[in-house]
């Protein structure tokens, strides 16, 4: 039977009491977090940024639009929209924009009136109802796509889409893509009557 070496013990004792190699250690089973940490604040500080970018570049669309013949030249003000926001986003980013016009501002996010015969809350059965934007249906929202005419309350938005800068996404359980939506309601410059005259349908 082979003893032991009585040198191990002591050899034992030396590398518990070792020290040099202590702070490599350490850092690298910290450094995954702290490097995760850093590129969150990074992620949320662009973020941020960027949204910033938008609603003041939406601001500044919001005021160009509200000038008598702004519709002719709306895709030019979506244009000057999307180059100020592609400054800080990747190129890969997408910017789309809706605009919804409505006679006034207590109309935006209202659904189209109807006559509820049988007073189930529902257009059915026939019932008649007010087809503000004139598309045959009875909708939840009662605006008309583009700017509308004069003395219209316009609800403008821009949607950007765009993939995170940084990898940390995955470990984080982030979504790839960061959306970011900004919005403003603006008034048409009264320049001309307003059309309040709107055709009536009947649901079914």
């Amino acid at each position: 039977m082979r003893r032991p070496s009585p040198r191990l013990p002591g050899l034992l004792r030396r590398l518990i009491g070792e020290t040099h190699a202590a702070t490599l250690t350490e850092f690298a089973l910290i450094s995954p977090v702290l490097l995760l940490m850093i590129m969150g604040l990074f992620d949320m500080a662009h973020t941020q940024y960027t949204n910033s970018m938008l609603n003041g570049a939406l601001q500044k669309a919001g005021r160009d639009l509200t000038l008598e013949g702004a519709g002719t030249t709306m895709a030019n003000i979506n244009t000057r929209v999307a180059n100020s926001v592609r400054q800080v986003v990747p190129p890969t980013a997408t910017i789309r924009f809706e605009a919804l016009s409505h006679f006034d501002f207590s109309d935006i996010g209202e659904g189209e009136e109807f006559s509820d015969d049988n007073n189930d809350g529902v257009c059915n059965n026939n019932e008649v109802f007010v087809d503000d934007n004139s598309n045959g249906t009875r909708d939840n929202n009662r605006g008309t796509n583009g700017i509308g005419g004069a003395r219209d309350a316009v609800l403008y938005t821009a949607i950007v889409t765009y993939p995170r800068l940084f990898p940390m996404y995955q470990l984080a359980g982030m979504p790839q893509n960061v959306t970011l939506r900004a919005t403003t309601v603006l008034r048409n410059q009264p320049y001309d009557e307003q059309d309040r005259n709107a055709p009536t349908g009947n649901c079914t």
